[in-house]
């Protein structure tokens, strides 16, 4: 068998390897990422990309490998979840870095940041001065939650005695210029019926769609093209 042959065949294992252990791991965001689950992460993604070039060494070396990575990574997300105090030993706890407005230095230091870097996290949940600051928490991923002062909150409905309607998930019936056949049925309507609304007349029609979201109260269509000098013609 040829290197290159050899190459496909072990990245296309080492590809569905990896969607294997994805899936029993669980989604999780980048945000939502602890150290650990980073750091196994990346142990998981070195070994499969030696294991897609290497032709010398026996391929299943590697799945070994990284299934150990993979139970040791479930056994400690199982253990974790059984106690408050095992998961903060493995994963950490929150520390509250401001606290009625003032920075703890102790847990500062404790947070391994510097004031710089406190900031630069207030910033980035728009925040540009500490002194609108009534609490933050640095979370075991590393994100810093916020709670504003009384006077920096933002004004909500309720605030003001304003009733709203019920919020509703957005349906949308196309996609890319493709019908979304799930929404479309709990809908209880036909392709005939969208294509109607909407005056679609071919396939070429529906693939210049980018969305097309209904709303079912006023029984109308908020739609975007792809290109918008086609509709005009």
């Amino acid at each position: 068998m040829s290197d290159i042959l050899k190459i496909f065949i072990f990245s296309a294992v080492a590809y569905i390897y990896l969607f294997i252990i994805a899936k029993l791991l669980g989604k999780k965001q980048i945000a939502q990422l602890t150290f650990l689950d980073y750091v196994v992460g990346i142990s998981i993604g070195s070994i499969a990309a030696e294991m897609a070039t290497e032709t010398t060494d026996p391929f299943y070396h590697y799945l070994i490998a990284m299934g150990i990575f993979f139970l040791f990574d479930f056994i400690v997300t199982f253990i974790s979840r059984k106690g408050l105090k095992m998961k903060k030993w493995i994963n950490g706890k929150p520390l509250v870095i401001i606290s009625d407005g003032n920075i703890d230095y102790q847990i500062l230091k404790q947070s391994k940041l510097t004031v710089d870097e406190l900031c630069g996290l207030a910033r980035e949940k728009n925040y540009f001065d500490l002194k609108d600051v009534a609490y933050a928490i640095f979370e075991t991923n590393g994100m810093l939650t916020i709670l504003p002062k009384s006077n920096k909150q933002p004004v909500v409905a309720e605030n003001i005695n304003i009733v709203l309607p019920d919020p509703e998930l957005t349906q949308f019936m196309i996609l890319d210029g493709q019908v979304c056949e799930e929404i479309l049925h709990s809908q209880n309507r036909s392709r005939k019926w969208l294509f109607d609304k909407l005056n679609i007349k071919n396939k070429s029609d529906l693939k210049n769609i980018l969305i097309a979201e209904y709303d079912e109260k006023t029984d109308t269509f908020f739609t975007q093209y792809k290109n918008k000098r086609e509709i005009m013609q």
